[in-house]
């Protein structure tokens, strides 16, 4: 590479920083689940150390002459496509990354930028010049794929707008109904699904609060992130079942001011509300985390600034703390949540950063990731520099003519960390495939799991690994039931050798799937009773759940219709 303006003692110091190690060329597409671990064809784990290369989502500020860069995020005008084209070819930042050790790339797009027919010109690739933003973000991911890094696609957001503030973009149906943006997902999934190495949807980025409305996590209106973001999952694998389906948290709700609830769910509602895909080993669950923001800190200084500490301004412990709360539980094995956690963003200023709170917070954020062993993506990977000065978050910067900044230059205080992080052990090799429980949200459960547990009210129901099924028969009445096992109440029960896949108003879904004559009537009318498996699927609500060795077979009702009794028999 060529570098300018550096010193000798730079380069120097540069000869001391232990760089990344390139990634082994081992890995198979599709990518999958197996708990809390991704893995690749093969069944081996393949961590994500990703890195955001953002620029087709938007630069635009939203004010003022959009061809004028000073009106682009830190001056960085991008015309919606990956940044830094114009000023280095694909094959030079592609380089980039796999020389500081990132193995997989977030790739945002926005969804004016895939309709966009306007050429983009002046860029370092000639045969690029003259296509439009989508066709040039193809050459990208084709160029990606081609040096051996995974792809996530990532729907950042819907007008070419700079993200996260009340900008347009705070919901996926803020500026576009939902039905639109689950059809440009299904375009998107479409688009690249022959590509093995195109690994994921990430759903949509930093659900938040317009002016107006927060968005929700499962109240069943137009603001239900849980239920749009369901309903884009569905489709997706529908037009992509190879892909991994990933889905952030809530990033913010509330007004901003002391006095007004406000805060950051993140993750938490998925302890009690999960999503369960048709296959559901393609979810992954991601949450950002930025020093200067916090639980119940928008991050913002001046106007929606609060009192609430930032994360950097939180003990070690806290800070943990919040941490696992707010979206390191995902993790947490054999829970209906259960799913990899992709920390999709999280960074902070490189040489110009002078506050020891943010320089110190991102240190103890980076040992927490490697003490967890959790899946990363840094933002950005690609900055302008000037004289290498500039915005400086970034990894690599290059300026106009082309001479590269790169985290590893010896004067970059992030270097150590960034290191460590990428070269830290962890986990490697078969991960085995282990019990999988999800939650009942449809009639059925997945193909390849039972029913096990019903709640007394709030029809919620829990789904465990068992034998594949595919054909199933709907029981409405006791014409199977062989003899009163709860009597004076209603009974629907399974043909014989069936077991109970799916439940839902006063319906058994019943799949030939089960042997075995040993039964017990489990009443959960009064109290939970179940075993400690699963998690807690319905909240604020009785369950009855069956042994994991055993099946539903019956379902008894009172006179109201709610179950009150399981028939289980192993």
């Amino acid at each position: 590479m060529k570098l300018s303006r550096v010193s000798a003692t730079l380069l120097l110091a540069a000869s001391l920083v232990a760089p990344a190690q390139a990634e082994p060329a081992s890995w198979t597409g599709p990518l999958s689940t197996r708990g809390r671990w991704i893995v690749d064809a093969n069944g081996d784990r393949f961590k994500l150390k990703s890195g955001n290369w953002h620029g087709a989502s938007g630069t635009w500020n939203g004010s003022g002459d959009i061809n004028d860069p000073a009106n682009h995020h830190a001056g960085e005008k991008a015309d919606q496509v990956p940044l830094g084209l114009d000023r280095a070819t694909m094959a030079t930042i592609i380089g980039g990354f796999q020389e500081i050790g990132v193995n997989s790339v977030r790739l945002p797009f926005s969804n004016q930028m895939i309709k966009d027919t306007n050429p983009v010109n002046g860029l370092k690739d000639a045969q690029l010049n003259g296509k439009r933003p989508l066709e040039i973000y193809d050459a990208v991911v084709a160029e990606l794929t081609r040096n051996n890094l995974a792809v996530i696609l990532n729907n950042h957001t819907t007008t070419s707008r700079w993200c996260c503030g009340v900008d347009g973009n705070e919901r996926w149906n803020t500026s576009q109904s939902t039905d639109q943006w689950v059809n440009d997902w299904a375009f998107m999934a479409n688009r690249y699904k022959a590509n093995k190495k195109v690994v994921g949807a990430d759903l949509y980025n930093e659900v938040r609060r317009n002016i107006w409305d927060d968005p929700n996590w499962g109240w069943g209106n137009d603001h239900d992130w849980h239920k749009a973001s369901q309903q884009a999952a569905d489709r997706i694998q529908q037009a992509a079942p190879d892909l991994l389906v990933i889905v952030e948290g809530i990033n913010w709700t509330g007004i901003p001011v002391d006095g007004f609830p406000h805060g950051r769910p993140t993750l938490e509602p998925a302890r009690f509300l999960s999503h369960t895909l048709a296959n559901p080993d393609k979810l992954v669950y991601s949450a950002h985390f930025y020093g200067y923001t916090g639980p119940n800190h928008s991050g913002a200084t001046g106007t929606g600034e609060t009192s609430d500490p930032r994360y950097q301004d939180l003990s070690p412990q806290e800070h943990i703390n919040v941490l696992q709360r707010q979206a390191f539980f995902i993790t947490e094995a054999q829970k209906h949540f259960t799913a990899p956690l992709w920390i999709s963003e999280f960074g902070v200023g490189g040489r110009e950063e002078s506050n020891p709170k943010a320089r110190d917070w991102f240190e103890r954020f980076v040992n927490h990731l490697i003490a967890t062993d959790t899946d990363f993506a840094y933002w950005p990977l690609v900055g302008f520099h000037s004289n290498r000065r500039g915005n400086g978050w970034a990894l690599l910067h290059w300026d106009a003519n082309g001479n590269r900044m790169g985290v590893n230059d010896g004067d970059d205080w992030r270097a150590s960390a960034w290191n460590r992080l990428v070269n830290a052990p962890s986990r490697t090799g078969q991960i085995q495939r282990e019990t999988r429980w999800n939650m009942l949200l449809k009639e059925s459960c997945p193909q390849n799991e039972k029913l096990v547990g019903i709640s007394h009210t709030g029809n919620r129901g829990l789904c465990v690994s068992g034998p594949q099924w595919s054909n199933t028969t709907r029981v409405t009445n006791e014409q199977h039931v062989t003899n009163d096992w709860a009597s004076g109440y209603t009974k629907l029960q399974c043909p014989p050798n069936n077991a109970a896949v799916g439940y839902a108003n006063f319906t058994l879904v019943c799949a030939p799937i089960a042997t075995g004559t040993s039964s017990r009537v489990l009443w959960f009318d009064r109290s939970d009773n179940r075993p400690d498996q699963g998690g807690d699927w319905a909240n604020g609500h009785y369950k009855g759940q069956c042994a994991q060795d055993e099946h539903i077979a019956g379902v008894a009702y009172n006179w109201r219709r709610t179950p009150d009794a399981l028939l289980c028999r192993k």
